[in-house]
């Protein structure tokens, strides 16, 4: 091909090619000044509807000057994904008690009921709410005050007042965090928790700290945030007030008989009398004891797993978070707490061959992980969607079943294969899934129009070159 044909032909490529970066800038910064606009309209929107919510009835007992102290300038739109979140992942009962009551946690317990004990035992004379009990709301809540939630409150409460579902009832936990404020028992900074709101050492929304925290320490302020004294007696004030009984157990474990036909009830509360008539016994084979009149049956995974006959104190777990599997954790977690027990299992095993772990040994399955390639986020011994992911990509690739679950299994595949040998630097006996791992998630980080964008710059300057060399032998 002739030279001037070959300059015409560059030219054209350079003029190309600069037109397509132009372009390229142009998209670029209009999506950038779209998401701009959008935000935009998302800030006025929220500044609008706390403008109007101010003048609602829920907030006639906030100052003027609180409000907009504490007025949010921007949205947490992230809470909405947890409020529309709709989990596709069911915990089976088994993982659900073996990640909240392992033997770190009991230990912590039963230190801090040793440490603690004339506290909880002013506690326990004043309002009749057991030290274990109260000891297991604060391990199952915030793990002994280490774990409080780290989202902004008024923040999350104003988002949650003006957009998504339930905006009514988060307008007045939002109007009631404020009143928390103005009264002076919390500063503004403190009031960090769940996405919902959920705040303190015993976890409290708003509204319920108004009616039931207590200033136990005596320094003036229901600070359930940084006294775990005003945290643990609002606690069992909140028990008490749910209609805990002081002289009655939470229930028991039974062995229920075997031709006996019944559903699992937590509602359906019968006389003493009728289960021991139907040959209900503890589950170490003694008679039911004295002590609880009403009680119902509950057996949280089917006849053939562990079954429980609870009476009115489970209910009063169960008023802190609806939530039977909850409720049975704090009851279970008080006994091993009273008993300074730990062997966390229950008596009668869960009906599976593939039992729940420990969160020190989910963290162990995090960790390795990690030096697999995969990205799971902190390690926290907590199985979250992210963790569930990683997971299940590991279980495809070693055709294992994928169902995305930590368990027993699992971890025992991760001992016999060595990947808990932090050490072993990607531990190379899995090169396939670091491999894979580790070249896809640069390409996440970057990506398309970035990398498109790097690639037209490449052959811009690529094509300039070879121009000035053209222009170079040209002259020669």
């Amino acid at each position: 091909m002739p030279f001037r044909t070959i300059n015409k032909s560059v030219q054209v490529l350079k003029k190309t090619l600069c037109s397509s970066s132009v372009l390229f800038l142009a998209s670029f910064s209009h999506a950038e000044i779209t998401d701009q606009k959008f935000k935009k309209t998302d800030e006025q929107l929220f500044q609008a509807c706390l403008d109007d919510i101010r003048k609602t009835p829920d907030f006639s007992r906030i100052e003027g000057a609180t409000f907009e102290l504490h007025r949010p300038f921007q949205a947490d739109l992230t809470v909405l994904d947890f409020l529309n979140y709709q989990p596709e992942f069911k915990k089976e009962p088994w993982d659900y008690h073996a990640s909240l009551v392992d033997p770190e946690r009991v230990t912590a317990g039963i230190n801090l009921k040793h440490e603690l004990y004339p506290t909880l035992s002013k506690i326990e004379q004043q309002y009749g709410i057991k030290k274990s009990d109260v000891l297991a709301v604060w391990g199952i809540e915030s793990n002994y005050g280490q774990s409080l939630g780290k989202k902004n409150v008024l923040t999350s409460l104003s988002t949650l007042s003006c957009f998504g579902r339930r905006q009514q009832f988060f307008r007045k936990e939002f109007s009631s965090a404020l009143l928390i404020v103005q009264n002076g028992d919390l500063d503004a900074d403190d009031m960090n928790g769940s996405w919902a709101g959920a705040f303190g050492q015993t976890q409290f929304m708003p509204s319920t700290y108004l009616h039931l925290a207590q200033d136990f320490d005596g320094d003036g302020k229901k600070d359930v945030v940084n006294s775990r004294e005003d945290a643990l007696a609002s606690t069992a004030n909140f028990l008490k007030n749910s209609g805990y009984k002081s002289d009655e157990a939470w229930g028991y474990e039974v062995k229920p008989p075997l031709n006996f036909n019944a559903k699992s009830d937590r509602k359906n509360k019968k006389d003493i009398k009728f289960w021991r008539d139907n040959d209900f016994k503890l589950v170490n084979g003694s008679p039911l004891p004295d002590g609880i009149d009403k009680l119902a049956l509950l057996m949280p995974s089917g006849p053939r797993g562990p079954a429980f006959l609870i009476g009115k104190n489970f209910d009063t777990f169960y008023s802190y978070n609806a939530s039977e599997s909850y409720a049975l954790a704090i009851a279970h977690l008080s006994n091993l707490i009273n008993k300074e027990s730990l062997y966390v299992h229950f008596n009668t095993p869960w009906p599976t061959d593939d039992p729940g772990i420990t969160r020190l040994q989910n963290k162990d399955i995090q960790k390795a992980l990690i030096s697999l390639g995969y990205d799971i986020g902190e390690v926290d011994g907590l199985i979250g969607s992210k963790t569930r992911i990683a997971i299940k990509k590991f279980q495809t690739t070693h055709n294992l079943n994928s169902d995305g679950r930590a368990g027993k299994k699992l971890y025992d595949y991760f001992d016999e294969k060595g990947y808990f040998n932090f050490n072993n630097s990607m531990l190379n006996q899995d090169s396939n899934s670091t491999h894979t791992e580790s070249k896809t998630e640069p390409q996440k980080m970057l990506g398309g129009k970035t990398i498109i964008f790097v690639l037209i710059l490449f052959i811009s300057f690529l094509s300039l070159f070879i121009f000035k060399i053209y222009k170079v032998r040209n002259k020669l």
